[in-house]
């Protein structure tokens, strides 16, 4: 069953006021379902409104976290759970540095939003990811293109827990109908690849944020 925010839901949240707009969320969630890609829904905020899971299995590893979950926030996610690493391969370059920058785009568009305005206050009580966001981010935009920031297409690599894919790449297909655009809803697919070579033994806890974390940015003196 799709589900949204942290666990199996019959009713995906937040509910859009129309009820003909319920009634195609719910329909949607049955057909995201029926995919055995990791598949999201996700608003402006990156907060999940749809999950299916596949989306579930790939995080299942992952421990809890007050307000970084995946189910729940995708970007607080990637920017702030110290796991995010042992999931997502290559965990600075392919997936944070991308997900700051649209932040960064969304932050443009929406900015009095008041979710985005608590994860930007994060980001700057975070000192090594307040410097990426406002000194690393520019710098490495400029180095890789404007292309690099784009989700739809992009080839970003994996941790999968499930041995069959394991250490693995995904090809991220943005497929959004008309009416979660509508919504202000965007869909993300995470098409997995055959497991590139078997993944090296991991250390206890997996690869977690350190102070080392982003190295875009100087290391911060003490």
């Amino acid at each position: 069953m799709a589900y949204q925010a942290g666990g199996p839901r019959s009713q995906p949240r937040p509910a859009p006021e129309s009820l003909e707009a319920q009634a195609y969320l719910q329909d949607y969630a049955a057909l995201l379902e029926g995919v055995s890609f990791p598949s999201v829904v996700v608003d402006h905020r990156w907060d999940v409104v749809l999950a299916n899971g596949a989306f579930e299995t790939l995080f299942r590893g992952v421990g809890p976290h007050p307000t970084a979950m995946p189910w729940d926030n995708f970007l607080r996610f990637v920017l702030f759970h110290p796991d995010a690493g042992t999931v997502l391969g290559e965990h600075e370059s392919s997936w944070c540095l991308p997900m700051l920058a649209h932040f960064a785009a969304a932050v443009e568009r929406h900015g009095h939003d008041h979710g985005l305005q608590s994860i930007l206050r994060d980001i700057a009580q975070d000192p090594i990811m307040d410097a990426a966001y406002r000194h690393g981010l520019p710098h490495w935009i400029r180095s890789v293109g404007p292309d690099a920031v784009e989700h739809d297409g992009a080839v970003r690599p994996l941790l999968h827990p499930d041995p069959r894919w394991g250490r693995t790449d995904c090809r991220i297909v943005g497929e959004t109908p008309k009416n979660l655009q509508d919504m202000g809803y965007t869909r993300l697919t995470l098409v997995l690849r055959e497991a590139r070579r078997p993944a090296p033994a991991r250390r206890p806890g997996g690869t977690r944020r350190t102070a080392s974390y982003l190295s875009v940015v100087p290391a911060v003196e003490a």
